[in-house]
């Protein structure tokens, strides 16, 4: 079996190239990127940007496409972001149509599915998004064009994984640049140092270990199954979690003030999170994971409690991996560089 899969240097790609080379049943993984690693590591890899590059050579010949890229900065740019994100999913899936790619399983979201009750859903929960988060936006978008997709080649295997927050130590200093900016010392980020978390109306999230997350794809890439999957771990992250979670205090916050702060300093390019990661947090369902441990046969090995705490020691300790996309905090010359860098585009309209 050939394995493509698309944003290979990235948190959940690292994981699945990782787990396909183990697998008896993969022979040739070809890992695809924009920015590839120094370390070839058992892996053919391909340099594509899926929004500008001829895809067709990237997939032909492969039995499973995996499509895990995804760009989530800079938040700003919304039109980048549809370029690369939503439209380069769609010329990836007409090259995997016209080279006969026989199945492709995508990366969608829990942040696709549409304001819901904070209890668990099923797939079948309609999947139009969160209308003011940019992000929910595209992966319901992209929804769309896997619905197309089936609809027009049912002789083709299409499979979606719906994850929720996709965490590990490995990818902290990336997640710490997405969700607090270059500004944000990460040394202060740490459960010492996080005195107090908010306890906002309907604030409450579904987490999984990276690892985690793999098992699910490689099962979905091994196994004849099709549709879409839930992937979640427990506990739900809600106030009581979190502070658990970083030996924290919950103290209430109105979602008005929290989104409202959280969006001042996202227009004023001080946080790269936009507001609508609160919209998302507040208004999507909880996922019932029941149909992945039954046909995937997939289960969570890590709890999102110590998933949350480690992830966050490692953002303190500016940990990532050798990879362009997850690369460890700056330090010396280079963290200035960094920061002046970030400055400057903060001042940018």
């Amino acid at each position: 079996m050939r394995v493509v899969v698309t944003g290979a240097t990235g948190n959940i790609g690292t994981a699945v190239v990782a787990q396909l080379l183990d697998a008896p049943e993969v022979t040739s993984v070809t890992g695809v990127a924009r920015r590839l690693p120094t370390r070839k590591g058992g892996v053919d890899w391909h340099a594509a940007d899926l929004a500008v590059d001829d895809l067709g050579p990237v997939v032909r010949g492969a039995d499973v496409v995996v499509h895990l890229a995804w760009q989530l900065m800079p938040s700003h740019q919304a039109e980048a972001l549809q370029r690369i994100n939503v439209e380069g999913t769609a010329r990836l899936l007409d090259a995997i149509a016209t080279e006969g790619v026989p199945a492709v399983v995508v990366a969608s979201s829990v942040g696709a599915y549409s304001p819901g009750p904070k209890q668990p859903v099923d797939e079948s929960w309609p999947t139009e998004g969160i209308p003011s988060s940019l992000y929910s936006r595209q992966k319901a978008a992209v929804e769309r064009l896997l619905d197309g997709f089936g609809e027009a080649h049912p002789e083709r295997r299409v499979v979606r994984i719906r994850p929720g927050i996709v965490m590990q130590p490995d990818a902290a200093s990336a997640q710490a640049r997405l969700f607090l900016g270059p500004l944000v010392p990460q040394s202060l980020v740490r459960p010492s140092f996080v005195p107090v978390v908010p306890r906002t109306p309907q604030l409450e999230f579904q987490a999984v270990h990276t690892e985690d997350v793999a098992r699910a794809f490689v099962a979905a890439v091994l196994r004849p199954v099709t549709g879409a999957f839930n992937v979640a771990a427990e506990p739900v992250l809600d106030a009581d979690a979190l502070g658990q979670a970083l030996h924290a205090r919950p103290v209430p916050v109105p979602a008005a003030v929290l989104r409202g702060a959280i969006d001042a300093l996202w227009r004023l390019r001080l946080l790269p999170m936009d507001p609508g990661w609160i919209d998302m947090g507040r208004l999507t369902p909880l996922m019932d994971t029941s149909r992945a441990r039954d046909e995937l046969g997939w289960s969570p090995q890590h709890d999102t409690r110590d998933v949350l705490a480690e992830t966050v020691a490692a953002m303190g300790a500016g940990r990532g991996a050798p990879t362009p996309a997850l690369r460890p905090r700056q330090i010396g010359f280079g963290r200035v560089v960094e920061v002046v860098r970030a400055a400057a585009g903060s001042t940018r309209r």
